[in-house]
């Protein structure tokens, strides 16, 4: 099918969500789209899209139901609970794009897939900048053919879209193991630059320094230089992380697999939330180091 004669149901118009939905409607996908948010429906419709009042109103007659929400709970809530998965046409494909815990990915597919519906756990990396450049890396786990089918869609939302395998909970997985990076590499950059305040050296100096050299990566070039403003715009909040690598540590219990640097991450952003400040940039972990130190 084109674009043109495929409607997208999607719930979940925040940060992330609005600007992806406005990128299908550029590329001609119809979509009818959910959020609590009225100014987030109001956003969609001048974007060119149909806002409704429910989940499953969106899932109405969809050819596919993308679910761009905070967490599996939330998710289950919509497709189960809230009619979305019964009002979404026979055929029609679940698009999980959530970061979720791989067990509960798979019980929610398992679930799907026994209504004759499709299922695509595709989680997606490259946060807000990413969503708004439709640059996403997207880690998607489905049949070949089921995957196919949606190509164009995901295609209009992400600069690389990676077939990591035909089970869902398998995209999980991965995202699952992109978080425990990032999540340390935050918290690493931020011991580096808490270190380097505490013995006098000017972080911003300090900063320059090491992102030119062996010493850099990604992270530490982005959230960086945010570690150095009192008050940053959140692009990502600590909370996101005391989530995110929460299901690490789930996956690798599961999995008996070690993860003692991601463990150690989440405690520090758990420390940072703890002492309020969930709804700070992620960058803000600092914070807590700088409390260690007495600085």
């Amino acid at each position: 099918m084109s674009p043109a004669e495929t409607t997208i149901g999607f719930v979940g118009l925040g940060a992330m969500g609005r600007p992806m939905a406005a990128h299908l409607i550029e590329n001609g996908f119809v979509v009818q789209g959910f959020d609590i948010s009225q100014a987030a429906r109001d956003a969609l419709e001048t974007a060119g899209g149909k806002p409704v009042s429910s989940a499953a109103e969106a899932a109405t007659g969809a050819d596919a139901l993308v679910l761009m929400v905070v967490n599996a709970d939330q998710a289950r809530a919509i497709l189960f609970e809230a009619g979305a998965l019964d009002a979404l046409r026979p055929g029609g494909t679940v698009v999980l794009m959530a970061t979720c815990p791989p067990g509960a990915v798979e019980s929610m597919a398992e679930r799907v897939v026994a209504t004759g519906r499709g299922f695509i756990d595709a989680p997606v990396s490259g946060g807000v900048a990413g969503a708004m450049a439709a640059t996403l890396t997207i880690m998607a786990a489905a049949p070949a053919d089921t995957l196919a089918a949606l190509r164009p869609m995901f295609d209009a939302l992400g600069g690389k879209v990676v077939h990591v395998g035909t089970r869902p909970g398998q995209g999980a997985l991965v995202k699952a193991v992109n978080q425990l990076l990032c999540g340390v590499h935050i918290a690493a950059a931020a011991e580096a630059l808490a270190l380097a305040g505490k013995v006098g050296v000017d972080r911003a100096v300090m900063l320059d320094i090491v992102c030119g050299s062996a010493a850099s990566s990604w992270m530490l070039k982005d959230r960086g230089p945010r570690m150095l403003e009192a008050q940053p715009v959140t692009t990502s909040a600590v909370d996101i992380f005391v989530k995110d690598l929460g299901i690490v540590i789930e996956a690798g219990r599961d999995a008996k697999a070690a993860v003692p640097l991601a463990a150690l991450a989440h405690q520090l952003f758990l420390a940072t939330s703890g002492q309020g400040h969930g709804k700070a940039d992620d960058s803000q972990i600092i914070r807590t180091y700088d409390g260690l130190n007495g600085t």
